[in-house]
């Protein structure tokens, strides 16, 4: 097969996307192909099972939901993801035909045996972007724990080797956990001699697995920013934090006002749960994003167009008006907002204050912020 050309998403220009765009169309679109999978997580949103789901989406309504993609009116990103989606035998074929019609597709394989030379081959020749794949520490030891299985750490390291061999674009995801955080600094430095495009970090929302697990408190993340924007000044690597926009934040509070300048990575618009982002489950369940249970939808019986655009969740969580606590009254409440999915696992309420955030706004002391220079306005 002839490789096809490759879609560089790390350098699409970021001011095509801002707050008013994400009242139409989401940056990016997650679809959870299966929930089957070999490796046995401890932090595994999705629970995921050895066997597929006998009612997932079939490839013709995989099809029908990549059509649907298109008819937003800033196409977003589809990143494919599970459970394992090497589990689907049409995984090659679905992502060739979402190439072929003109979406940016990555995917995030399960470090198991069905990742290897010849499936990354088989990745890049149907257009794949970019596979991201998960390293959950700078050992074995460490990693192995958290995934559940001897020889995870290896093979992961061995298939960011092999892709880069082959050419095919690569990010590292790493859950951040108190049993790793004291390795911020140890995973930067060997990340940065993967030529790896993102690092990207994960602080953990209490759902699936999730729940049982230990996770950092308000001063722990501080000073895992203050780590990780050090990490991203010396990488070659542009790193970035998913659910913890507060990461935004103390970029802002700690960027120079000389250089005026936003940091790798950063996104202006703020994207953040149902804002930006959508996903879909294995059986066509609609969510504003896999860690934020809340059911918004059905596929195939309703457009994901129209959920995403007019059912009332994701309309709340676009709207940093209805934000409460001090997030409600937060100077960077538009580019931040706080995780709604770590809000509603530890409060129920998806627009309660971020309960893993230090920061207190002036406002919430009855004084009026003074915007920071670097927080856009529009």
């Amino acid at each position: 097969m002839i490789a096809r050309p490759q879609h560089n998403t790390a350098t699409r220009p970021a001011h095509v996307r801002s707050r008013k765009s994400f009242d139409h169309s989401p940056m990016l679109v997650f679809y959870e192909l299966t929930r089957a999978c070999d490796l046995v997580c401890l932090h595994c949103r999705a629970c995921a099972q050895k066997r597929r789901d006998p009612n997932e989406l079939d490839t013709t309504q995989s099809k029908r939901l990549i059509d649907q993609l298109v008819e937003f009116p800033d196409p977003p990103m589809l990143i494919l993801t599970g459970g394992d989606p090497l589990k689907r035998h049409d995984i090659y074929e679905l992502i060739e035909y979402a190439v072929d019609s003109g979406i940016d597709v990555s995917i995030t394989p399960s470090a198991t045996p069905l990742v290897n030379r010849d499936s990354i081959r088989r990745l890049r020749d149907a257009g794949i972007s970019r596979m991201a794949i998960s390293v959950d520490g700078a050992d074995a030891a460490t990693h192995d724990a958290n995934r559940g299985v001897a020889g995870s750490f290896d093979h992961s390291m061995n298939v960011l080797r092999i892709a880069r061999e082959l050419g095919v674009q690569t990010q590292i995801n790493t859950t951040l956990t108190p049993a790793n955080v004291d390795q911020i600094e140890t995973m930067g430095e060997r990340f940065g001699e993967l030529d790896i495009a993102l690092w990207s970090v994960f602080f953990l929302i209490p759902v699936g697995r999730a729940t049982e697990m230990e996770r950092l408190n308000a001063d722990e993340c501080e000073d895992a920013f203050a780590r990780l924007h050090a990490q991203a000044e010396l990488q070659p690597f542009m790193l970035k934090t998913t659910e913890a926009p507060h990461y935004r934040r103390y970029v802002i509070q700690n960027t120079t006002k000389q250089t005026n300048a936003a940091p790798r990575g950063f996104i202006p618009a703020g994207v953040n749960d149902g804002k930006g982002v959508m996903f879909v489950s294995h059986t066509g369940v609609i969510f504003p994003t896999g860690f934020l249970p809340i059911h918004c939808g059905d596929f195939p019986s309703q457009s994901i167009v129209d959920v995403y655009q007019n059912s009332p969740t994701f309309r709340m969580l676009r709207d940093s008006d209805q934000l409460e606590g001090k997030c409600g009254v937060c100077e960077f409440r538009n580019v931040c907002g706080g995780s709604r999915a770590r809000a509603f696992g530890v409060t129920g309420n998806p627009m309660a204050e971020e309960p893993d955030c230090n920061y207190i706004p002036p406002a919430f002391h009855g004084s009026t912020p003074c915007p920071p220079s670097l927080a856009p306005t529009a």
